[in-house]
C-alpha cells in the first residue's frame, strides 16, 4: 500500500510540470512527515551522509573537463581525424561523425556536450557537401548518445553512487558495448548511404592521416590518461577525473590555444552551474531511495517477482520496458537514481551481475536520450539544425531500430560487457 501510495504522489507532482528533484523531495517528505514516525534528525543525516561520497566529486571534474574541450578545439582536430580515416566510404563524412562522436565521448563524459561540440562543427560541412540536413541529425543525434556509454561517463558514475557498484569496472565494461554501438551506428550510415549514394571525399593519403592524427593527439591522449591510469591503479576514477580536468584546461589554453583565459571564468561558471543542477538531482534522489528502503519496497518486490516465478529473461525484459518507458519523460540522470534502487536489489537476488546491469541501464538512457518526447540528445540537436522535434524524430528512426537491436543484444549476451573488466580483474 506503501509503495502506491509513493508512487501516485511522485506522479501528481510529475504531472504538474514540477521538476523531477523538487518532484523527488516533496515526495519524500509529504509521505514521511504523514504517515511515518521517521524523526526529522535522522532525514537530514540521510541527506548528508547519502551524498558524502568521494565518487560523486568524479561528476563535477568530468563535466569541467568536457566544457574546455568543448570550447578548446579538440572536437574540430578529432572530426578531421576521424574523416581522414573513413571519409572515402560511403557517407563518408558521416561515418567521421560516428567515429569523432566515439572519439569525443572517450574525452567528456556526456552525451548532449558530444553533440553539441561534433555537431555545431560537422552538420554545416555534411549541408554543404551535399548530404540532406535529416541524415546528418540523424547520426550526430544517435552517435551523440555514445557519451555516456563510452567511459569515462557521468551515468555509470550515478549508477556506481546509487548501487555502490565499482566505478573503474563500470568503466572498463562500457568499453566492448561502446565500440559495438559505433559500429552499429557507422554500418546504419554506411547503408543508407551507399542506398541513396551520397556523397563521398577523396581518399586521405597516409601522411595526411598521419597530420591529422598528430594534431588531434593532444585530445587523444586523455583517453590514455584516463583509462590507463584508472587500470594500472596509478589513480581511482575520481582522481582520473580531476587529472582529465587539469589536463584539458592545459590543451584548450596553452596547447591549442584556442580558449583564452580570459574565457575560463565563464567555462567555470557553466560547469558550477550543470554541476550543482546534478547534485541536487542526486541529493533528493538519495532521500528518495532512504523512503524506499524505509518501507522496504525493494525488497518486497524482489521477493514478489522471484515468487511469482519470473526468471531472469522475464525481469529484464520488464525492466527494459521500463526504463524505456521513462525515458518518455525524465532524463537519464533521474533515471537511474530514481530506478536503479527499486530494479537492482531484484536484479542481484536473480543473479544478475551488478556491472552487466549497470550497463543495459546505461544503454537503455541512451536510447531514451534520442526519442520524444523528452530525448535530451533530440533538443540540443534541435538547437543546432533548427529542425523541430517532430521532424528530428522521423530523422532518426534507422539508427534508433539499430539502437534498439543492439540493446537486446546487450541485455541477453553478459560476456559483451563482462569480458574486459574480467580480463583485467576487476570482477
Amino acid at each position: 500500500m506503501s509503495a502506491a501510495i509513493i508512487f501516485v504522489i511522485l506522479l501528481v507532482l510529475m504531472l504538474t510540470g514540477m521538476p523531477i528533484s523538487i518532484s523527488l523531495g516533496l515526495t519524500v517528505l509529504t509521505f514521511l512527515f504523514t504517515m511515518t514516525q521517521v524523526p526529522i534528525e535522522s532525514v537530514a543525516l540521510k541527506l548528508f551522509t547519502g551524498i558524502e561520497k568521494f565518487e560523486i566529486m568524479a561528476i563535477p571534474f568530468f563535466i569541467l573537463a568536457g566544457n574546455f574541450l568543448t570550447h578548446g578545439g579538440v572536437a574540430r582536430r578529432m572530426i578531421n581525424f576521424a574523416t581522414s580515416m573513413v571519409g572515402h566510404w560511403y557517407g563518408g563524412l558521416g561515418l567521421g561523425g560516428v567515429m569523432a562522436c566515439a572519439l569525443f565521448a572517450a574525452v567528456s563524459g556526456s552525451s548532449p556536450a558530444t553533440v553539441v561540440a561534433i555537431g555545431a562543427i560537422l552538420l554545416p560541412a555534411m549541408v554543404k557537401q551535399g548530404f540532406p540536413n535529416k541524415f546528418g541529425a540523424g547520426v550526430i543525434t544517435t552517435s551523440g548518445a555514445l557519451g555516456i556509454l563510452i567511459p569515462p561517463s557521468i551515468v555509470m558514475v550515478m549508477y556506481s553512487v546509487s548501487t555502490n557498484t565499482s566505478v573503474g569496472a563500470l568503466f572498463m565494461a562500457g568499453v566492448v558495448p561502446g565500440l559495438m554501438l559505433a559500429l552499429f551506428l557507422g554500418f546504419t550510415t554506411w547503408y543508407r548511404a551507399r542506398k541513396f549514394d551520397y556523397p563521398r571525399q577523396p581518399k586521405a593519403s597516409w601522411i595526411e592521416r598521419l597530420k591529422a592524427f598528430k594534431e588531434s593527439a593532444w585530445g587523444l591522449f586523455l583517453i590514455v590518461v584516463v583509462m590507463g591510469g584508472i587500470y594500472t591503479g596509478i589513480f581511482t576514477p575520481t582522481e582520473a577525473a580531476a587529472m582529465s580536468a587539469v589536463y584539458a584546461f592545459f590543451v584548450a589554453v596553452f596547447v591549442y590555444k584556442d580558449l583564452r583565459m580570459s574565457d575560463v571564468p565563464r567555462v567555470l561558471l557553466n560547469s558550477a552551474n550543470m554541476s550543482a543542477m546534478l547534485l541536487y538531482i542526486i541529493t533528493n534522489a538519495v532521500l528518495f531511495s532512504f523512503l524506499l528502503t524505509h518501507e522496504n519496497i525493494p525488497q518486497a518486490m524482489a521477493d514478489f517477482m522471484i515468487g511469482s516465478g519470473v526468471g531472469v529473461i522475464g525481469f529484464l525484459i520488464m525492466a527494459n520496458i521500463l526504463m524505456l518507458i521513462a525515458g518518455n519523460f525524465m532524463e537519464p540522470s533521474s533515471i537511474v537514481l530514481i530506478l536503479a534502487p527499486i530494479l537492482f536489489p531484484i536484479a542481484i537476488k536473480l543473479g544478475i551481475d551488478p556491472v552487466h546491469f549497470g550497463i543495459i541501464m546505461v544503454v537503455n538512457m541512451e536510447v531514451g536520450m534520442c526519442h520524444p518526447p523528452v530525448g535530451l540528445n533530440l533538443y540540443v540537436a534541435s538547437g543546432i539544425t533548427k529542425m523541430g522535434i517532430t521532424e528530428l524524430t522521423v530523422a532518426v528512426w534507422p539508427w534508433l531500430v539499430s539502437m534498439l537491436i543492439f540493446l537486446v543484444l546487450v541485455t541477453y549476451v553478459p560476456w559483451i560487457s563482462l569480458a574486459l573488466p574480467r580480463a583485467l580483474g576487476m570482477l
